[in-house]
């Protein structure tokens, strides 16, 4: 089995806690080097992970395989078009690029290099959306009629320590979670014919937006994504409306407080969801409280190994991220000129 070396570049949250955890547990990746300008966390995490004191030292190490760019969103592009000049496989963390047209240019570099650049789309495989996907597929919801989904905090002070709340490209609250919210109303539906945009700063003090709602037009259908950093109770995630029942599900995917624990995603039972965030149906023929699907984020990882070393289509293909890239354009131009775009 061809092992592929990997190198992150970027050790905060994403690096520390999402990517290391699975590249260390899965034979088929081996975490070479990690770019820390002065810290060595990386080292504190796996004492055997080189450091790299600058993208430049790692993108010339010809034997990394595959970068991931775990780095402000400002950085993404600059960073994912050097590692492909460099003839390495790119995985970037969202959004994949700030704009479609970034996003274009990367996937024509790639492209020509014979290399593959994908977007770390992880909420897929949150237990949440296999749930809903399970239940769509097996019909107890029959035709959806409408899709809410909703990824809301409460963060009434803006925190001044984040490069996530300061004024750069691509800061503000659509970029950060606008991408996974669109992707898995994309994977359930499609593309949509119209992009209506309500993007506000509502904190006092505040650079950036942090208060979205998005919807989505389809012919039979309405679809609306909304996130907010002042919600207090924040528990609901989704609210499904179809022609047989309802599905409300509360609470978010376990994998992530759970990585936080510095528990390894090969542990027994990884991914179960806790029983009082499980979602419940109401419909003539149940009504109830339905188990959540394990989540699994090991699976992303398992496809960006099958399309470098065995030429497999990607789970999150060129297609879908340039859609997504596209929406967030169309609806800062929708917010913006305050009326619906199409798509």
């Amino acid at each position: 089995m061809k092992m592929l070396n990997v190198g992150l570049i970027g050790f905060g949250l994403s690096g520390r806690y999402f990517h290391a955890p699975f590249l260390t547990v899965n034979p088929r990746f081996r975490l070479k080097t990690v770019v820390e300008r002065s810290k060595n966390e990386a080292q504190d995490f796996d004492s055997s992970i080189e450091n790299a004191r600058s993208v430049e030292e790692l993108l010339a190490d010809p034997e990394i395989d595959l970068v991931f760019v775990c780095t402000p969103n400002d950085t993404h592009f600059t960073y994912a078009m050097d590692a492909l000049e460099n003839g390495k496989h790119v995985v970037i963390e969202k959004p994949f690029a700030n704009t479609e047209a970034e996003a274009k240019q990367l996937f024509e570099v790639a492209e020509r290099n014979g290399l593959v650049a994908t977007a770390y789309q992880n909420r897929r495989w949150d237990s949440d959306f296999l749930t809903i996907q399970k239940l769509i597929q097996e019909d107890k919801l029959g035709k959806i009629v409408e899709y809410e989904s909703r990824y809301d905090r409460f963060r009434p002070e803006v925190l001044t320590n984040t490069w996530k709340e300061k004024q750069a490209e691509g800061s503000g609250n659509v970029y950060n979670l606008g991408p996974h919210l669109l992707d898995q109303a994309f994977v359930l539906f499609g593309d949509p014919q119209t992009v209506t945009a309500t993007i506000r700063s509502v904190r006092k003090g505040g650079d950036v937006d942090d208060y979205f709602d998005i919807r989505l037009g389809y012919d039979n259908k309405f679809v609306i994504v909304k996130s907010s950093l002042m919600v207090y109770e924040n528990s609901l995630r989704y609210a499904i409306h179809g022609t047989k029942g309802t599905f409300i599900k509360r609470g978010l995917d376990a994998q992530e407080e759970t990585l936080r624990q510095d528990v390894l995603p090969n542990a027994d039972n990884w991914g179960a969801e806790p029983e009082d965030r499980w979602g419940t149906l109401h419909s003539e023929a149940f009504t109830g409280i339905v188990p959540s699907e394990a989540g699994d984020y090991m699976a992303f990882y398992d496809s960006v190994y099958d399309a470098i070393v065995e030429g497999k289509e990607m789970a999150v293909k060129p297609a879908e991220i340039l859609r997504t890239t596209r929406v967030i354009d169309l609806a800062f131009e929708s917010n913006e000129r305050q009326t619906t775009i199409s798509y």
